[in-house]
């Protein structure tokens, strides 16, 4: 029978060789989990953009947020305006888009000394078109304690780039309609939407004729009696078919002089209307 001989050398060799491979791994393993740990997961491609459908004017829609579900700013503007409507303070109401909205801004001061007195509200949200407002007005805007004299209504601008002069229209319509369903007692002053133009002169535009279609048809609406109509877009400097810039600085949105123009030309008939 053969024999298999090692010699003590070979074996110390040998048990030195294994020391030093534990040694390394007991080192190394730690230090490999370790980045792998670190190692970033690779990122999620990002969810693609819901396509949301086309909303019509005068068919009351909340305003959407690029996941297809309810904006949370407007959500959160609608509720605390269903909040005013149920403590039934308010007196007069102001229904709108980011212009109306710009009271609480560029406006605060003129607000404050033409409209104090008759403890009024501000229901404008930036970006609001029509089926926006009049969601608004049929989810608890209206509702509650709230009995207001008058109701200021001025909206529209934000629908002129997609929907058609007639399609506004009906959505100005349809807000009219039910803010008489609602608050038969209030008087409606409605604006005509006011003017446009176009960065960077201010130069009127394509959507400001549009508007005046608008402004033509609803116009219409005035019965002497519950809805009064009121054009006050002359107010508004225009020189060479541009907009003052001092008074419209994004030749839409108001200055606190815009503010001062705009309080001064209702004044008179809203005084009238809060007897």
């Amino acid at each position: 029978m053969n024999w298999l001989l090692i010699s003590s050398d070979s074996t110390s060799q040998y048990f030195h060789y294994m020391k030093i491979t534990s040694l390394t791994l007991s080192i190394l393993l730690p230090f490999t989990a370790v980045v792998q740990a670190q190692t970033p997961a690779p990122a999620k491609p990002a969810a693609p953009a819901v396509k949301l459908p086309a909303q019509a004017p005068d068919v009351a829609a909340p305003k959407m947020g690029p996941d297809g579900k309810p904006n949370t700013g407007f959500i959160a503007s609608h509720e605390k305006f269903v909040g005013i409507a149920k403590e039934g303070k308010a007196q007069l109401v102001f229904l709108g888009d980011s212009i109306t909205a710009g009271w609480a801004g560029n406006g605060k001061e003129v607000w404050a000394k033409a409209f104090s007195e008759y403890t009024p509200a501000n229901f404008g949200i930036g970006g609001d078109r029509t089926q926006h407002v009049l969601w608004r007005i049929q989810n608890g805007e209206l509702d509650g304690g709230i009995k207001p004299k008058a109701c200021v209504l001025m909206i529209g601008t934000n629908n002129s780039g997609t929907d058609t002069a007639e399609g506004i229209a009906k959505g100005v319509t349809a807000i009219v309609e039910t803010i008489r369903a609602k608050q038969p007692q209030a008087k409606i002053l409605l604006l005509a939407v006011f003017p446009r133009g176009s960065k960077p002169d201010g130069q009127l535009n394509a959507q400001n004729d549009k508007l005046k279609e608008v402004n033509a048809i609803i116009s219409k609406l005035d019965d002497g009696k519950n809805i009064f109509y009121l054009d006050i877009g002359g107010k508004f400097p225009v020189a060479d078919g541009k907009l003052d810039k001092t008074v419209m600085p994004d030749f839409l949105h108001l200055s606190p002089a815009g503010y001062q123009i705009w309080a001064d030309a209702i004044g008179p008939k809203l005084a009238e209307l809060m007897k």
